[in-house]
């Protein structure tokens, strides 16, 4: 994993989401990861099958990732947004979805999740195409069908990741980079842990304020204050996850207050920090 991507989910990919899935091993579900990583930085990749029919209804709560979905199965994921109702075979999600419900049975799934950098280059769109919609992958992918027929085919785990690298590192290999001072930005709102300041990274980075401000928003979809306001969100929905008290994580993360905390978890989640605890 590349240090960005580790220093973003340094405890949600290596430590809770190892912990989610052995909950949802608990709850009926296998849990395939493959045994080696992706053919390049930036991208992590899982399946689930639904081996106790327990269904999935799963609210989607904005992460500083990409996350594309590509269901196996016999049945379509229904897709509930603030838009209307979708049936999908496959879907990406970008940074900021929007109030979204993923519901489905019999679910067997592969799931890709990018960092912004990689998720520009490997979908071919600006992420701001992305922001506060979830798309079938069949409206970015023109090969989609194919590779999810090849995927359906494979006779195992090991052997749909094999057909999912190759098809990832054609895709990269003719991808178009993002700016390197786009890129530098966004490490350095993720190492900062959204403590950062918009003319303290323009500065960094030789432009004007406006011009990061232009670029950085047409290719990581989000301005970068409210890249800022994710990357903080997503740590705060960790710290609520694992129990903690909304003052602590308040404190924690660098809100002003609590009330400053409840806010931006409304305007991300749309619901209180309450909301956001164990289930």
């Amino acid at each position: 994993m590349d240090p960005v991507l580790n220093e973003l989910y340094e405890t949600r990919e290596i430590g809770e989401t190892r912990e989610a899935y052995e909950s949802d091993r608990l709850r009926g579900w296998e849990v395939a990861c493959p045994r080696r990583p992706p053919p390049f930085a930036g991208v992590e990749v899982a399946g689930f099958r639904d081996r106790a029919a327990a269904g999935l209804d799963m609210r989607v709560i904005p992460q500083p990732i990409v996350t594309v979905v590509i269901e196996l199965g016999d049945r379509a994921l229904a897709v509930d947004h603030t838009s209307g109702s979708r049936e999908l075979r496959s879907l990406a999600a970008g940074l900021s979805p929007g109030e979204t419900r993923v519901r489905g049975d019999h679910v067997d799934c592969v799931e890709v999740r990018m960092s912004p950098v990689s998720a520009y280059s490997l979908l071919g769109v600006s992420l701001a195409d992305l922001d506060g919609i979830v798309v079938g992958l069949d409206e970015l992918w023109r090969h989609e069908l194919r590779l999810r027929e090849q995927l359906t085919c494979a006779r195992g785990w090991e052997d749909r990741f094999a057909l999912l690298d190759e098809f990832l590192a054609r895709r990269h290999a003719s991808a178009r980079p993002m700016d390197p001072e786009v890129v530098a930005s966004w490490e350095h709102i993720v190492s900062r842990r959204g403590q950062v300041r918009v003319a303290d990274l323009a500065m960094s980075c030789g432009w004007s304020r406006k011009r990061l401000w232009s670029r950085f928003t047409a290719q990581v979809g989000l301005t970068p204050k409210r890249a800022a306001m994710l990357v903080r969100f997503d740590r705060a929905v960790r710290g609520l996850s694992a129990g903690r008290g909304a003052a602590d994580v308040a404190v924690a993360c660098g809100y002003v207050d609590q009330s400053h905390l409840h806010r931006d978890v409304r305007a991300f989640a749309g619901c209180t920090p309450g909301a956001l605890g164990p289930s």
